[in-house]
This record gives structure tokens, C-alpha cells and sequence, in this order.
């Protein structure tokens, strides 16, 4: 199996997953769950499923006990997403080539859909306890994702991000904004996949690093795909970061760097990897294709 056809099952494999976690649209609240299922299933990579599990995997993880956390990760980023779109933020209409949750449901019970999902994925990582209550990889899988979504990771890089929009580009303030709303998610998935397999406290570090490496790396390619891709090879609007008036690398420091910066964040996150002698074939080659990637 090819690189391409190993990723094309992974990511059924994730879909299949996520499925099983989401709640049944009934009930007097059926249009937050219509909301909250119709952003889970509009398409994506699931990218930080597919990590977390290549992680538990690569550390010798053998059982079910990640499949809670894979389907609470993409809830987690899904959440950030809806929230980013809605008008007090992005303004965008559209995702993934569909339209926004907002647009679809209202900014209201955009608002609410974003919440539920937040909560329901500390909700369905907790099943993990039901797989495996011996696993003392599961607590420290919790702590972590509790810590690199709150406001000392994921929303703190988003808060940072809104209140100085229209600002002069700064690097020091874009690394952070970088390191906490995207790298977060980015090292969050690594680090419980290690956790749950149970890898020691040296080895979760380094996913740490590693995962801080790619989600940098990825944003500087999103940053240049923002000027140079088109909405309809994204799936969404480009331009968007000009549009609001957002101060981002390319911004800083012009296509030329940010391309030359990406190829160097990514072979010193290899090398990261490399220096764990473990079997990280599929990994090794996701992170290329990530940081390379034209949509």
C-alpha cells in the first residue's frame, strides 16, 4: 500500500470512528444536534485523528482506548472552526466548499453548536475509562488535551489572534499565535497517542516538539495558499487574512521566506522523530505531505 492509499484508509477509518461518537439529531435540542453533526461530517483531512492514532500506533498502542479520544480531538477542532467562521470573527460563509455553520443554522445556534461540541468531546474522551481503567495513559491523555485547548493553548492562541487584529505584524506575537492556536492541536494528538501506548515521559516530549514543528509549518503553508490558492481549490475564501486585516508570516516576511522557512521547521521535526528510533514510516511521510500540500 502506497503512501496515498494508506492515507485514503486511515481517513476512512477516522470517519467510521467519529461516527460512532456523534449524537442522534432528536429531542427538543435536534437543531443544535443537526448543527453540531452537520459541521462534524462536512468533510475535512482528519488530519489530528489520523495523527493520534499513527502516534499510539508508532509507540505499540494495540487496543480501541484512542478511538474515544481520535473522535474528541476532531470535535475539538471542528468547535475552533465554527467559531472562527461566525461574523464576531472571520466572517466566512463557507468551509470545506459547503456553507458555514452560522450561515446555515443562524449565529446563535452557530454559537451553541460550537460550545456542545466542545463539551461533547471531553464527554467522549472520557469513554476511554470504559476501554481500558487500568490505563494510567488515559488520565495523562486527558490533562493534556485539557491543557493544549484551553486558554493556555488552542483558545488562548485564538484570543491573542482577535485582539490584535488590524495590528502591525510583530514576529514574536505571530510565533505565539502560531504555537497556541495551531501548533496546540498539532502536538495535542501526538502526545495522547504516546500517552495512551504508554510511551515514557522523554518520548511524549518529543511529540510535543514535533507537533509543535508541523502545526508551524502548516500555518506558514496555509498563510502562503491564503494568497496564492483559489477558493476553489481550499474549499474556502482566500484572501481572508487580508480581509480582516490579520498580520500573518507571509505578511512579515514575503512568500520567498515563509517557503524556505517551511522546508526548515519540517526536516527539524523528521530529525525530532528520527531521534526516537521508532517505526515512523507513515508519520514521516504525512508530515511531508502536509507541509507541501496545495489545498
Amino acid at each position: 500500500m502506497n503512501f496515498n492509499e494508506e492515507l485514503a484508509c486511515r481517513t476512512r477509518q477516522a470517519e467510521t470512528i467519529i461516527g460512532v461518537y456523534l449524537p442522534k439529531a432528536e429531542g427538543f435540542q435536534k437543531t443544535l444536534l443537526e448543527a453540531m453533526n452537520y459541521s462534524m461530517t462536512a468533510g475535512g483531512k482528519r488530519l489530528r485523528p489520523i495523527l493520534l492514532q499513527a502516534s499510539y500506533e508508532m509507540f505499540g498502542g494495540k487496543g480501541r482506548v484512542q478511538e474515544p479520544f481520535m473522535a474528541a480531538i476532531e470535535m475539538i477542532h471542528t468547535h475552533s472552526l465554527i467559531h472562527d467562521d461566525l461574523p464576531a470573527i472571520d466572517n466566512d460563509d463557507y468551509r470545506r466548499g459547503k456553507k458555514t455553520t452560522h450561515v446555515v443554522f443562524g449565529e446563535a445556534m452557530g454559537i451553541l453548536a460550537g460550545d456542545a461540541l466542545l463539551n461533547l468531546a471531553y464527554e467522549t474522551a472520557l469513554r476511554a475509562f470504559d476501554l481500558e481503567p487500568e490505563n494510567p495513559g488515559v488520565p495523562r491523555a486527558l490533562r493534556i488535551l485539557a491543557k493544549k485547548t484551553g486558554a493556555m493553548g488552542m483558545l488562548g492562541g485564538q484570543s491573542v489572534d482577535v485582539q490584535y487584529e488590524g495590528a502591525a505584524p510583530d514576529r514574536d506575537r505571530i510565533d505565539f499565535i502560531y504555537r497556541l492556536k495551531t501548533s496546540a492541536l498539532m502536538e495535542a494528538p501526538l502526545m495522547v497517542g504516546a500517552a495512551l501506548a504508554q510511551a515514557g515521559p522523554e518520548a511524549v516530549d518529543a511529540c510535543e516538539a514535533i507537533g509543535r514543528d508541523v502545526g508551524l509549518a502548516f500555518q506558514i503553508r496555509d498563510d502562503i495558499l491564503d494568497v496564492t490558492s483559489t477558493t476553489q481549490a481550499l474549499g474556502k475564501p482566500v484572501k481572508s487574512d487580508e480581509k480582516n486585516k490579520k498580520a500573518t508570516y507571509v505578511t512579515l516576511e514575503g512568500i520567498s521566506r515563509a517557503e524556505e522557512d517551511v522546508k526548515r521547521i519540517s526536516e527539524r521535526a523528521l530529525k525530532t522523530l528520527d531521534a526516537l528510533h521508532v517505526s515512523g514510516g507513515f508519520l514521516r511521510e504525512l508530515i511531508w505531505d502536509l507541509v507541501s500540500r496545495e489545498k
